[in-house]
């Protein structure tokens, strides 16, 4: 049986695409267009009501989702998602972090290790901190995770991404199988209520609307080759 495609490090946009992706995005744009942007509409009040989170619980592990790096220096955003989830772990609600994300744009080091080595500098035992430093995007992250998480038969997870990001991350990790709660890192930039909080806020009911679409698209079809990334 042939693996999933994975992207590769540093991979453009169109290499990021994958089977099916430049159709299903297409196919978002058109019912966007088509239905005067009610689809979006739908998705942009998911992403708003997502980005309260949930009340955190025990869970096997917490997951810091990848963020793209300013050259090799973590942003503002990163850096508030990880600092998040060691408030987390210092609550005890999970005794291992993972922290994913691949290598992408112009860095010489992946997501996941720079995270890792900043939450070693503020003090976390090496063997509570797990990479997954392969994945170029948010449904790779989520994947690479399930098939370790498998391996050690772990179920549990708690999701930390800044807050506008969560449904999207919420309904990838659901259409995966893996059993989540999500938890946002509320001083991640932009400030709430900005110009650019509504931007952000804006372009992820977009980004919700095309993870649906494509998923509609590939079970309508049975293309097997776009499922095998997204279930």
């Amino acid at each position: 049986m042939s693996q999933p495609y994975h992207a590769p490090p540093r991979a453009s946009f169109f290499q990021k695409l994958g089977p099916g992706g430049a159709a299903s995005l297409g196919l978002a744009l058109l019912s966007f267009l088509g239905l005067a942007g009610l689809p979006w509409l739908l998705r942009f009040r998911q992403v708003l009501r997502g980005a309260h989170g949930e009340e955190p619980i025990p869970v096997d592990a917490i997951l810091v989702l990848g963020r793209r790096l300013d050259g090799d220096r973590l942003t503002p955003v990163f850096e508030a998602r990880l600092a998040h989830a060691e408030s987390l772990w210092r609550q005890e609600l999970a005794p291992r972090i993972f922290v994913a994300g691949g290598t992408t744009a112009t860095a010489t080091r992946s997501e996941a290790e720079a995270g890792r080595d900043w939450l070693l500098e503020r003090g976390l035992p090496a063997g509570v901190l797990l990479v997954e430093d392969r994945s170029q995007h948010t449904l790779e992250n989520l994947f690479n995770v399930r098939a370790l998480m498998q391996t050690e038969g772990w179920r549990s997870l708690l999701l930390v991404s800044d807050p506008l990001h969560l449904a999207r991350a919420r309904a990838t990790a659901l259409g995966l199988g893996l059993a989540v709660r999500c938890s946002p890192a509320r001083k991640a930039p932009p400030i709430q209520g900005s110009l650019a909080w509504w931007r952000r806020a804006a372009l992820e009911g977009f980004l919700l609307h095309w993870y649906h679409t494509g998923m509609l698209y590939s079970r309508l079809l049975g293309r097997r080759a776009q499922l095998e990334r997204v279930t």
